[in-house]
This record gives structure tokens, sequence and C-alpha cells, in this order.
């Protein structure tokens, strides 16, 4: 009997960590994909409204911040729901991570300390993304 519980629980915790690395890259994509959009799209006076470091970079800097965050997003979904290269996904993930730092380093600069909290849990996600794509739970291509 012991064995029995014993060989169920390998195969058990074996389905925890894709299922949570497809929830942190779900969450990671919406979060990126509509924070990148609307910072492609949206005219830089309704996002300074919103976003006061916005008025204080150049609005290519802004575009290309949009840029980034839009493929991410696209990066952490796309390869691994298409099995095309989905070894792209963990790459999407430590993309994000060097963003996060990079954020937490500006708000810093900026005195905007009560930013980095988000942007040092939304790079934790992706570490995590990157850390279990690339060693633990990597998607097989077709």
């Amino acid at each position: 009997m012991v064995s029995t519980v014993s060989a169920a629980a390998p195969s058990q915790s074996s389905k925890v960590l894709p299922i949570a690395l497809w929830i942190a890259q779900l969450l990671l994509a919406v979060m990126f994909g509509m924070a990148g959009l609307m910072k492609l799209t949206s005219p830089i006076a309704v996002l300074a409204q919103n976003m006061a470091w916005v008025g204080s970079v150049p609005v290519a800097l802004v575009r290309f911040i949009g840029l980034a965050e839009s493929s991410a997003a696209l990066g952490l979904l796309l390869p691994s729901l298409t099995r095309i290269k989905p070894s792209l996904t963990p790459l999407a993930a430590a993309g994000l991570v060097l963003i996060m730092v990079l954020a937490s380093l500006f708000h810093l600069s900026r005195g905007e300390a009560q930013m980095v909290p988000i942007n040092l849990l939304l790079g934790a996600i992706a570490a995590f993304v990157a850390w279990g794509r690339f060693t633990r739970a990597p998607i097989e291509p077709r």
C-alpha cells in the first residue's frame, strides 16, 4: 500500500509545475500584453496622466518599451501553444526579468520606490517561468 501511494505522488506532483507555469505565463501575457499595447497605441498625453515617468522620457522609448512588452507577451504564449520553437518562451520570460530589473532601477532613480515591489513581483514570476521552461518543464517542439 505504501508503494501505491508513493507511486501516485510523483505523477500528481509532475502535473503541478506545468500547470503553475501555464498559469504564470497566461498571467504575465495578459498583464504585459495590455500594458504594452497601451504604451504602443495611447497618446503620450493620456499615458502621462497615469504614469508620470512617461512625460520624462523620449516618446520613442515609451513606444519601444511597449513593443518589448507586447512582444514578450506573445513570446510567452505563441511558441508554447503552437509548439513551434517553444524554446522562445523561456527567452521571452528572461527578457521580462531584464525589463523588470531595469524598471526597478529606473523607478528607484526617480524616487518612485513604491513602484519597485510590483516590478520585482512580476520579475520573480517571469524568472519562475524562465527557470521552469528552461530546466524542469520544457515544452517539446512538434
